[in-house]
């Protein structure tokens, strides 16, 4: 059994609440929002949010876990019909827009993968078979680690975060990092 089914009903519900009240706020006011804004909102006290999620990252993650479970099946159901440059430009390009959903997400999203949700799991197993069929198919440098990959994501969304860009622009700079990932070091 997993700790979310050995839960009290009234625990799960607070939970529960906690989440739904944690993606209102955070798509409204971003990933920096005031926690005590989401325990107001779920109706719990500050020490029962805290005991369920810990951490801001913690909460971030456990709200983010649906999505991106979707989006590494998404990825996942892709992949075969790509060749392997473009299968991992996609989820590059891909996981850049899931991290703008929300504003201030861009800055956490390196402790956020590392949280062990089911959807934190699934994208970073996704991401790494991508990188290694992409680097075994000669498309992406052997010296390339998914980390690395990570960083770009981080730093391609920190910057589309922060310029405001639209997600048209997203692509291109992804581009700017897939090519250096593409060509052997100097």
């Amino acid at each position: 059994m997993t700790e979310h089914t050995l839960l009290r009903a009234d625990a799960r519900q607070n939970r529960e609440r906690i989440l739904v009240a944690a993606e209102e706020i955070f798509m409204e006011q971003g990933g920096a929002a005031s926690l005590d804004a989401v325990a107001r909102r779920a109706g719990v006290g500050i020490g029962t949010l805290y005991r369920r999620f810990a951490t801001r990252d913690a909460l971030l993650a456990a709200t983010y876990s649906d999505r991106l479970l979707a989006f590494a099946e998404t990825c996942r159901d892709g992949a075969p019909a790509r060749d392997h440059s473009g299968a991992l430009r996609a989820y590059i390009e891909g996981l850049v827009i899931q991290i703008n959903i929300y504003r201030g997400l861009a800055a956490s999203i390196g402790m956020i993968l590392q949280s062990g949700t089911p959807g934190c799991a699934a994208v970073g197993e996704v991401g790494a078979t991508l990188l290694q069929a992409a680097q075994e198919g000669g498309a992406v440098r052997a010296d390339v680690s998914f980390t690395d990959i990570v960083h770009v994501i981080t730093a391609v969304s920190l910057a589309v975060e922060q310029e405001g860009a639209v997600p048209a622009r997203i692509p291109h700079l992804v581009s700017l990092f897939f090519d250096g990932l593409n060509r052997s070091p100097g």
